[in-house]
């Protein structure tokens, strides 16, 4: 019996999980912490805060400003010493909250025992005002604020939560590794979200190269009703959310408007439902999560959790330093990661990998003229055409790439990894949708 996966387009990149066999390291408390106020889809977070104040681990430090954003909370003790700006992993000023590391003091209100709580008695409106309190956002690079999508649509009848726990981005094995060792939180993460969507049906789709974490799950999940674990056929970028609904359910997410929503589907990340957990059973906003740092030219590639604000250049020291030949930090994957402009962009909410690249395999071959083989068209999972829409941003046509769908692009990065011309596809797309 063959695996499922989405009908439409997709590629089979090299996995190159070299951190897959790594457990989770604690990664070391920096001397100063940055907390860039988005960390998230919608209104930047408002600093609560001034010059001066005492910290704590947990304390906010920034409101969230309207139903869409979130609150962005402390993950190291010590004393505010300014509100300024910094340049984030998307090369952008914004505004930060900058900390001053001294020691490592708790809210006395976060339980940090390892006891496991397996019957939540909240109702539905607390545990989605605790989420909300606790800044949860989905961590598997979106980060929409997950209170909101706990929320859906009226109109909307909810019968399938998925739990996205794909992770076919190639080198990145935060949430394989999460799963391996916090198996049990994240099972009751994921009764606490059926419980508060009113849903009986649970799945866990996952591929099939992480047969460890495919037996532990099911291994766990024998005598709790309702939660399957499916395993899905190796097929990038499955872990999109419209991919991964047709793969488990066969149901395909219209155009925008239309979100999963409509057709009965909340997909959350295993990294969100683990962070779920721990904001509704331990009250632990979210402070830390796990990045992979790794690149074939790392020393010691590895698994850290690591608190917000850690700047990225302490994570590669870590990892055995950066190798003479990089040219290349991206934060996230080679897919859909960006590159950074330097180490000392702090760790954020989204931010799930630090990848290291060699000058050969940063290099950018030099660009021809399309040669309308049409593999762009045949790779998009969204079934879209990526040479008109770069054409169509290269010339300034704005109008035409929207009438052509670009706001449907999921950047996944199918087009241009395949185009034999090595034209920058996405990079034009990018630039088009920017655009109003």
């Amino acid at each position: 019996m063959s695996l499922r996966t989405f009908s439409t387009g997709g590629i089979h990149p090299k996995s190159n999980k070299l951190t897959a066999s790594g457990a989770i390291e604690p990664a070391r408390l920096p001397s100063q912490a940055v907390f860039p106020l988005s960390q998230h889809i919608g209104a930047p977070a408002v600093p609560c805060v001034s010059k001066g104040d005492r910290v704590r681990v947990g304390t906010q430090i920034a409101k969230a400003d309207g139903p869409m954003s979130a609150s962005v909370h402390s993950s190291v003790s010590g004393t505010v010493s300014k509100i300024d700006s910094i340049v984030d992993a998307s090369g952008l000023r914004r505004p930060a909250v900058f900390i001053d590391v001294e020691g490592d003091e708790w809210e006395p209100s976060i339980d940090r025992s390892d006891n496991l709580v397996i019957n939540v008695t909240m109702s539905n409106e607390k545990i989605i005002e605790r989420i909300r309190e606790c800044g949860i956002v989905g961590m598997g690079g979106a980060c929409f604020p997950t209170h909101v999508k706990l929320c859906p649509p009226q109109e909307c009848r909810i019968d399938t939560l998925i739990v996205n726990a794909v992770e076919c981005e190639p080198y990145l094995t935060a949430d394989h590794r999460l799963i391996l060792e916090y198996p049990d939180q994240i099972i009751v993460g994921v009764r606490i979200l059926m419980k508060t969507l009113g849903v009986e049906r649970a799945v866990i789709g996952i591929e099939e190269n992480k047969p460890d974490a495919i037996e532990l799950l099911r291994t766990k999940t024998q005598m709790v009703s309702g939660i399957e674990v499916m395993p899905l056929a190796m097929k990038y970028p499955q872990g999109g959310e419209k991919q991964l609904i047709e793969a488990v359910t066969g149901r395909r997410v219209p155009p925008p408007p239309a979100l999963p929503a409509h057709v009965g589907c909340v997909v959350q990340n295993v990294g969100t439902v683990f962070a779920i957990y721990e904001a509704v059973v331990k009250n632990k906003p979210l402070i830390e999560r796990v990045v992979t740092v790794t690149g074939e030219g790392v020393s010691r590639p590895c698994n850290l959790k690591v608190r917000m604000g850690t700047p990225v250049g302490q994570l590669i020291e870590q990892a055995g330093g950066m190798p003479e030949n990089t040219a290349k930090i991206v934060s996230g994957g080679p897919m859909m990661g960006r590159p950074l402009l330097g180490t000392d962009v702090p760790v954020v909410k989204g931010t799930s990998g630090i990848l290291l690249l060699s000058e050969k395999t940063a290099a950018r071959k030099e660009e021809r003229n399309c040669i309308r083989c049409a593999k762009c068209v045949s790779v998009c999972p969204m079934g879209l055409e990526p040479y008109k829409l770069a054409t169509a941003a290269e010339l300034g046509r704005w109008e035409v790439a929207r009438e052509s769908w670009v706001m449907s692009c999921i950047e996944c990065g199918c087009c241009q990894s395949t185009c034999p011309s090595h034209r920058p596809l996405l990079d034009w797309i990018r630039l088009s949708k920017k655009k109003k």
